[in-house]
């Protein structure tokens, strides 16, 4: 991606609705399946995985941010472990969406990648990849909340691509088997007696008894 000026880049993003990656409950089937697809297709080659959306730098830059969203712990494995890129990749190449939509989620995704590289450079003259982890959460802690625009207008732009990055990693992640097994899931399970709430669960909305 060429280096673009920031009052174009603002632009650029200020141009995009608040929710650039919201997808239906069906395109987050479909990119589900295209996603798991796809890494099977390149597994069983041997090669990595090839987004088609995303250049070098971008999809580097993509996998770490979103394990900074959602990362490995004791219970699951991180939003790259579940092809949470491979799933967003999917998201900006869509052929099923309308052109317009599909260039709007094209311009918040790429527009918000170059903004962090370029409000990294200004704070610690390099890119977001080449920062430290404390380096990396001093920016992202500043656009994780959006209450924090009130008085920082120039992370505005920020703010508002990381809440819908930070939405669609969970969508990918939560979609896939990985994110279901993580939340433990009991739909479509077979019930030989349905012995109401959890009492935990009713305690805590309040209705015990």
């Amino acid at each position: 991606m060429p280096e673009l000026k920031r009052r174009g880049l603002l632009k650029m993003i200020g141009t995009v609705p608040v929710a650039g990656f919201a997808l239906s409950p069906a395109g987050v089937l479909e990119a589900q399946e295209k996603a798991k697809s796809a890494a099977a297709a390149a597994a069983v080659k041997g090669a990595a995985f090839a987004p088609k959306f995303f250049n070098a730098h971008e999809w580097s830059t993509l996998r770490t941010l979103v394990d900074i969203v959602i990362p490995k712990d004791e219970r699951s494995g991180s939003a790259t472990d579940a092809l949470v890129p491979e799933y967003m990749d999917f998201t900006m190449t869509d052929p099923l969406i309308s052109e317009r939509e599909r260039e709007q989620r094209q311009t918040a995704m790429r527009g918000g990648l170059a903004w962090l590289d370029l409000e990294c450079q200004d704070r610690f003259t390099k890119t977001f990849l080449q920062c430290s982890e404390a380096e990396r959460k001093q920016v992202l802690d500043d656009i994780a909340y959006p209450e924090n625009g009130q008085d920082k207008p120039a992370i505005k732009p920020g703010i508002r691509f990381f809440s819908s990055f930070r939405d669609l990693t969970a969508s990918g992640f939560w979609s896939s088997k990985m994110g279901v097994e993580d939340l433990q899931y009991k739909g479509n399970t077979y019930v030989a007696e349905w012995k109401g709430p959890p009492p935990e669960v009713l305690k805590k909305l309040g209705l015990e008894g």
